[in-house]
């Protein structure tokens, strides 16, 4: 097979900042712009011809949606994969300042929304607005958290150097982190990224110096770091408070189009069954060699004798293989992704840790961003994200302005398309390989509910002493120690949980998306419950699975779970999916 590229390509995008098409866009979106200013201060002073006045607006969002979203995806992927990319945070910055002229139309059009007493009868009877009904009724349900034009224009501004400025320093800084690594006796010095990669070593001295590298790394940025969590917190409380919020959480609520019943439900889900990853911790302990405790460092170790390594081309295959077993259509997109240089797998210095896939509607494509090394670990990682890249295909058909799913729902397709790939890993591996590949399905499982309840208990306890002032990293260092140790419970030694995981997590660094934790618990579980309904009913879930897919962007959670058969207000659900992990624990320990 011949060799496949592992960097992407933005030409599909724009072929650079000088090109022609590039410059052409920024002056189009600044005309857009003018545009949608005149048209708030012309027409939305009164409800006299409110169908035309909706049908503009909601032409004039299309049109700066598809062309912003094109601009602001070349800049944003641009310093992803290299974080010292200057023309681009220059062009970052003219982009951010350019998003922020239309937040005064958005603040005219909720308030003027809010003026229409016959809105519900305006939906009904033109069948224009059919495939808006939900959003126009959520600008109007959310009218009441928004401030006058001038306020929110100036909290648009301000953030600019306020919350984004913070979090802009923070991915600077982790970007480029090096840390120090006692390798065969000899000083190396590694990217954050190869050194994370390192907790999946076979060679366990590795994965203990690798540990204790990063750690003794983390101190040098500890302040500076609890600097950027600082000021974003501090933002988010205070934005909350001045426009009504009951707290940062409320809002992450109704922005995800959740409510509070089906969280707690899943969370008393997930605390019931944290005593059963216990019991899979201490086990792993044993087959390590531990007396005793798991070592923190050592949850991600791998178990079993399959060392089995894929090239990048071998995990392509695997991936579309068994993407094709789904249905044709998500194994042509995955060839496609990794044919058309959709996805940049590469380890290097500079590129943003992590990984995530970016949905481009405008051109009907993605890109994924991966730190690729060869495991099964790494084979799933990318499954994962081009499931998130399967659901934006799904989305393709859909108007733009019904492509922004919140975040529980974000996570539906990834994890359905992972647990796809990691179960087709199983049925072909021998006894000892499928030790590996459970083992490795079960890190992921506990990273998911144990260390994601760890993030959630951090952040909330974060934003409750934050009200009080500001938090030194000692006490950000003390509140994350607390919530592993209740997240993680008497399996792990105590004297090696991670102090400083809150460093290199990026979700805490979002401005506009804070508790980015539970949505992952959600979508795991949510993903577990419709993979085995597609394992009962086969061919015929794919159809209603690709429906509730293009529902996702239009509806509410509780709506979108009800459309496949699901009453997310019945813990049920969620006990039913987390008995499927539980089983594979109890697997493991049979093993």
């Amino acid at each position: 097979m011949e060799k496949l590229n592992m960097t992407w390509s933005l030409n599909e995008l724009y072929t650079g900042f000088d090109s022609k098409e590039y410059k052409s866009h920024m002056e189009e979106v600044v005309h857009i712009i003018n545009n949608m200013k005149e048209f708030g201060e012309k027409f939305l002073t009164n409800v006299d011809n409110s169908v035309e006045k909706i049908e503009a607006f909601l032409r004039y969002k299309k049109d700066f949606s598809n062309i912003m979203g094109r601009l602001y995806a070349f800049s944003s992927l641009s310093i992803s994969a290299n974080s010292k990319d200057n023309i681009a945070k220059k062009e970052m910055d003219k982009i951010d300042k350019l998003q922020i002229e239309v937040t005064t139309l958005n603040v005219q059009f909720t308030k003027w929304i809010n003026t229409l007493e016959d809105l519900d009868k305006i939906l009904e009877e033109n069948e224009e607005f059919k495939e808006y009904i939900f959003i126009l009724k959520e600008i109007r349900n959310n009218g009441r958290y928004i401030l006058s034009e001038e306020e929110e224009l100036l909290i648009a501004n301000m953030s600019l150097t306020g919350g984004s400025a913070w979090s802009d320093l923070r991915n600077n800084i982790t970007a480029n982190h090096m840390v120090d690594v006692n390798i065969d006796d000899k000083i190396q010095r590694k990217s954050i990224n190869e050194v994370k990669n390192m907790a999946f070593s076979y060679d366990k001295n590795l994965r203990k110096e690798a540990h204790e590298g990063e750690e003794k790394s983390n101190e040098g940025i500890e302040e500076v770091i609890a600097s950027c969590l600082n000021g974003i917190k501090g933002e988010a409380i205070t934005l909350c408070n001045i426009r009504g919020y009951d707290s940062p959480l409320q809002k992450t609520l109704i922005d995800s189009r959740m409510d509070e019943k089906i969280l707690d439900n899943m969370l008393e889900v997930m605390r019931d069954g944290l005593k059963h990853f216990e019991k899979y911790f201490l086990k792993k302990a044993e087959l390590l060699g531990y007396e005793g405790k798991l070592p923190y460092y050592e949850r991600m170790a791998p178990i079993g004798e399959s060392k089995k390594e894929y090239s990048y081309e071998e995990a392509m295959e695997f991936i579309v293989k068994h993407f094709n077993s789904f249905s044709k259509d998500m194994g042509d997109l995955a060839y496609r992704a990794f044919s058309n240089r959709w996805i940049d797998s590469e380890v290097r210095e500079g590129k943003r840790g992590g990984a995530f896939c970016s949905n481009l509607h405008c051109i009907k494509e993605s890109r994924i961003l991966s730190s690729y090394n060869g495991s099964l670990k790494n084979v799933c990682t990318l499954a994962h994200e081009l499931g998130h890249a399967y659901h934006g295909h799904v989305l393709g058909s859909e108007s733009v302005l019904n492509t922004r799913y919140p975040m529980p729902l974000a996570e539906t397709a990834s994890i359905f398309c992972e647990t796809l790939v990691r179960n087709a890993a199983l049925k072909e591996a021998s006894k000892e390989e499928a030790m590996a590949i459970l083992d490795a399905e079960l890190v992921n499982s506990s990273m998911v509910i144990v260390d994601i309840y760890s993030r959630f208990l951090f952040e909330k306890e974060v934003f409750e002493r934050r009200k009080q002032g500001k938090l030194s990293s000692k006490e950000i260092n003390e509140i994350m120690l607390w919530a592993e140790k209740e997240a993680y419970g008497d399996a792990i030694d105590e004297s090696t949980l991670d102090k400083y995981a809150w460093i290199h997590k990026p979700h805490y660094y979002f401005t506009e998306r804070h508790f980015y934790n539970f949505p992952y618990a959600f979508g795991l579980l949510f993903s577990k419950g419709l993979y085995n309904m597609y394992l009962k009913e086969g061919e015929v879930f794919i159809d209603k699975y690709n429906s509730l897919l293009r529902l996702t962007g239009k509806a509410s959670i509780y709506d979108v779970a009800k459309f496949i058969g699901i009453d997310l207000y019945n813990k049920d659900f969620f006990k039913e999916s987390l008995d499927i992990i539980i089983e594979d624990i109890n697997k493991f320990l049979e093993l």
